[in-house]
């Protein structure tokens, strides 16, 4: 897998000044963890649930989810694990592998609802237990994560694969003021005590707004809505940080989309948009009710968060347009890791517009490279829009 794999290696060596990297389900965690990108939920009741896996993956998606709560009902569930069950056999017996390691699916997760379906689903998967990545856990809090987080080690123990934890973030006393920092305490200590096993950590910001009867328009982003950026804020303040006891924290989903799959591909046939128009491309964003996407995207980044829960694939290239590093960036991250730079100090950046301090932009600059291995250095010249265009084009 590689993010813009999808598109021509033409393509690609006209856009990266360093393109994205390779790796696979078997990469290390701290990869992996980066790469998730925009992750794609989809029902695990759907028919040809494997086809559309096989989709999705050949469109750039390099991982998903199959969701076993709250997409489905609950009277769907017994039919949605069979449904599971099945489409991992179909996957399976297309799949082309190596060394036991898929390679033409993405990162594959199951969303389950209680402890019990991590062991009974991974044995009834059998070998195609080699095409999952893990499991994404639900209302996450250290009372209920400490049995799912036992299951998932004893279904390593059964399968001899290595099974990754995504907990979601979003009970209600996490969102209380009064409980939320033993809660927060709570989750911090017991995802400590698996860490091996917990790739990320996901926001549940639906289920956040719930508790107070609150939805936000396409107009606003989650950061607009006080009590949801008060929590979003604090999980990262416990579990985000970045000397060696955070995790990677992913955004929270956005619900609202207009068009098909195929979204912006007439307009982008015509020539504003082959000339590369910004605004004329800004203009149809605002129109598809994608601006609040963009602008969520962006503040995601600058609040901590990395990678983006997603229930619809237009949502998916604008994620990881957006997580490409530009070359600015790379330059400066660059500077300021230089060996010789070990002492500190402050450095001119090399574009002029800005001071790099080596040991305060340290962090930054550690983490902004390890998002360049994935997603690549764009070329000086190759901004968003130029991604955009050749990942939907891809």
């Amino acid at each position: 897998m590689r993010h813009f794999g999808h598109i021509p290696s033409t393509a690609r060596a006209g856009l990266f000044h360093r393109e994205p990297a390779v790796f696979t389900a078997d990469s290390p965690a701290r990869t992996l963890a980066v790469a998730l990108g925009a992750t794609l939920y989809s029902p695990a009741t759907r028919p040809r649930l494997a086809d559309d896996v096989r989709k999705q993956a050949a469109r750039g998606v390099v991982s998903m989810v199959l969701c076993l709560e709250d997409s489905i009902s609950d009277a769907d569930v017994a039919a949605g694990e069979n449904n599971l069950v099945r489409q991992f056999a179909d996957l399976a017996a297309g799949t082309v592998t190596d060394a036991d390691t898929a390679t033409d699916v993405p990162l594959l997760f199951i969303r389950v609802r209680e402890p019990r379906q991590i062991t009974e689903l991974v044995d009834r998967l059998g070998e195609t237990v080699r095409l999952l990545s893990g499991f994404v856990l639900p209302k996450f809090t250290e009372n209920r994560g400490h049995a799912f987080l036992e299951a998932l080690a004893q279904a390593e123990r059964t399968s001899g694969r290595r099974l990754f934890a995504m907990p979601v973030l979003e009970s209600p006393e996490l969102l209380h003021l009064e409980t939320r920092a033993e809660t927060l305490a709570g989750i911090a200590a017991i995802t400590d005590k698996y860490r091996d096993r917990v790739l990320a950590l996901r926001l549940g910001v639906t289920d956040f707004c719930s508790a107070y009867g609150l939805r936000r328009s396409p107009d606003m982003t989650a950061y607009d809505v006080k009590i949801v950026a008060h929590v979003i804020a604090d999980v990262v303040n416990v579990l985000g940080r970045s000397d060696g006891t955070g995790f990677t924290v992913t955004g929270p989903v956005w619900e609202y989309f207009r068009l098909g799959e195929r979204m912006f591909k007439p307009q982008l046939r015509r020539s504003p948009f082959l000339e590369g128009s910004a605004e004329d491309l800004r203009t149809a964003l605002i129109e598809h009710d994608l601006d609040g996407l963009l602008r969520e995207i962006e503040l995601d980044r600058a609040n901590g968060l990395l990678g983006k829960t997603c229930i619809h694939p237009t949502h998916v290239v604008p994620v990881h347009a957006l997580s490409v590093v530009s070359h600015e960036e790379w330059s400066d991250a660059q500077d300021i890791l230089r060996p010789e730079q070990g002492g500190g100090g402050v450095l001119r950046s090399a574009y002029t517009n800005k001071m790099n301090e080596v040991k305060p932009h340290r962090a930054w600059a550690e983490r902004t490279l390890l998002r360049a291995e994935v997603f690549g250095v764009a070329k000086e010249d190759v901004g968003f829009v130029d991604l955009l265009t050749a990942g939907l084009a891809g």
